[in-house]
């Protein structure tokens, strides 16, 4: 499933989670490391922020927004076994 611009908002898992777990692990990595917010977008996203600074910005933050939700309220839902 191809990364789209903007991560799911739902209360449950969505099949884009599913498909993009590790996506949201690497994300997570990233971050901690130290890296940029235009080296993320370039690596995971493969979007250039210098050339698509608003798209990147989008990419970026709805992501990192769903990876912490699934750190706080999808996990339950995976662990429940299902998509919501």
């Amino acid at each position: 499933m191809p990364i789209s611009d903007l991560a799911p908002r739902s209360d449950d898992l969505t099949d884009y989670d599913h498909a993009h777990m590790t996506l949201y692990l690497r994300l997570f990595d990233a971050v901690e490391s130290g890296a940029s917010m235009h080296e993320i977008c370039k690596v995971l996203f493969k979007v250039d922020a210098d050339k698509e600074p608003e798209r990147a910005r989008k990419m970026y933050d709805s992501h990192l927004a769903r990876a912490q939700w699934m750190t706080q309220h999808g996990y339950r839902k995976l662990l429940e076994g299902g998509n919501g």
